[in-house]
């Protein structure tokens, strides 16, 4: 099973907020997923990163997979590969 760090959306239209979690990489974007690990709020300035730490290193050591805009956000986090 390929396993994702991603983005799902919540929010009002043109006001997103965003879950970071790790899904199965054949799930929809806002469908399922196996656990949440963090938020991002990009309404407020400057935007907003929490993400669990130990989380998402042990998903990351595991082969978890983030997108493009996690490992920005991760980056932003400090947390590294």
């Amino acid at each position: 099973m390929a396993v994702k760090m991603r983005l799902k959306r919540l929010g009002q239209k043109k006001a997103p907020f965003y879950r970071v979690v790790v899904a199965d990489s054949r799930a929809p974007r806002d469908g399922k997923f196996i656990q949440e690990i963090g938020t991002y709020d990009p309404n407020q300035e400057p935007s907003v990163v929490k993400i669990d730490e130990e989380a998402a290193k042990k998903w990351l050591s595991e082969g978890a997979q983030p997108t493009d805009t996690v490992a920005k956000l991760l980056k932003v986090a400090g947390i590294e590969k």
